[in-house]
């Protein structure tokens, strides 16, 4: 049947309305069942640490449970990709990391794009690594530990989690900052290269401080510098590598939610509000900065301060790799 132009331009100008009517009671039916957050490392690990309070408290807020599930391998690309494929409508999220999102774009070659393919939900934490040195180091500050090490080159070494690492790249810049030499060592995981530290088989690495203030509290390794810009609240006694000569060496592993590209906006807003509230709430925060979290204020949490973030990330690090010839292996 034929509608009449009458009735034609009736329809026609309540188009925008229904358009406007169907986002809201898209945004108000939001979430109708449970969200999964894809955690891109194996369990026990510093961003599964991080994903389950962050689970906790955006379920409370969203009224949905949140499910982590834990897909390792090839420096969580493998999960991250998976988010890439997922359907944009809230559903399956990512918690990403500076590897997931800056260093993997340049480290591997992906299926996926670490920018275009993915919609900034919010910056959740910044989290420094410490710099860690066997007990038996003959020195106990940096600046004497690369004295020591311009005078013994080649004969230190340093442990690593893998080509590519946040460790691997920082044992780079630190050769390439200072003049010293020492052999980088890749390891599969952070707990082995630590705990060689400690035997005293490995003279250093770089570890996250909730890996690594346990045994510098214990005595058992030494903390040479941490890599923020100001001292951390867990361990303000423990210098920034800027502070001990090493101007500008500062690095963050952060952390941040991610959903697919083209997932709505008015969802990612919730996500975002549910993140940001659990992140702030007095009873969560204090935890976390426990742990070695730096918990940004709200102005650098939105997705707009994410998406800016990552770029300048990227605009700064990827050169860097690339000079350093790193390349997944």
């Amino acid at each position: 049947m034929n509608l009449s132009r009458r009735k034609f331009l009736r329809v026609a100008a309540a188009g925008p309305a229904l358009v406007a009517a169907s986002g809201r009671a898209r945004a108000q039916a939001y979430p109708s069942r449970p969200v999964t957050m894809i955690v891109p490392f194996p369990p026990g690990g510093l961003t599964d640490v991080l994903g389950r309070v962050l689970a906790a408290g955006m379920q409370a807020a969203l009224g949905q449970t949140v499910v982590v599930e834990n897909v390792g391998g090839a420096s969580g690309s493998i999960g991250t990709g998976r988010v890439a494929r997922a359907a944009p409508d809230g559903y399956t999220v990512v918690l990403g990391i500076w590897n997931t999102h800056v260093a993997n774009g340049v480290t591997y070659t992906l299926d996926y794009d670490v920018v275009k393919d993915f919609a900034p939900i919010a910056l959740c934490a910044d989290a420094p690594l410490v710099l860690l040195a066997k007990k038996t180091a003959p020195v106990n500050d940096l600046r004497g530990y690369i004295d020591w090490l311009k005078a013994n080159p080649d004969k230190a070494s340093m442990a690593t989690v893998g080509i590519g690492s946040p460790g691997h790249l920082l044992g780079f810049l630190m050769q390439k900052d200072t003049g010293v030499r020492f052999t980088l060592v890749p390891y599969r995981g952070a707990g082995p290269s630590v705990q060689d530290v400690v035997a005293g088989q490995i003279d250093m690495t770089f570890a996250n401080t909730a890996t690594a203030l346990p045994f510098v509290r214990a005595g058992t390794l030494k903390a040479f510098g941490v890599t923020s810009l100001k001292r951390i609240e867990a361990a303000p006694d423990i210098p920034t590598m800027d502070e001990e000569g090493l101007r500008g060496f500062s690095f963050s592993l952060w952390a941040a939610l991610f959903a697919p590209r083209d997932t709505p906006r008015d969802i990612v807003d919730k996500l975002n509000t549910a993140a940001v509230k659990t992140l702030h709430d007095p009873n969560i925060a204090p935890k976390l900065e426990a742990q070695g979290f730096a918990i940004p204020p709200p102005e650098r949490q939105t997705p707009q301060a994410l998406a800016a973030y990552q770029k300048a990330e990227i605009d700064k690090w990827w050169p860097i790799i690339r000079d350093a010839g790193i390349k997944a292996q």
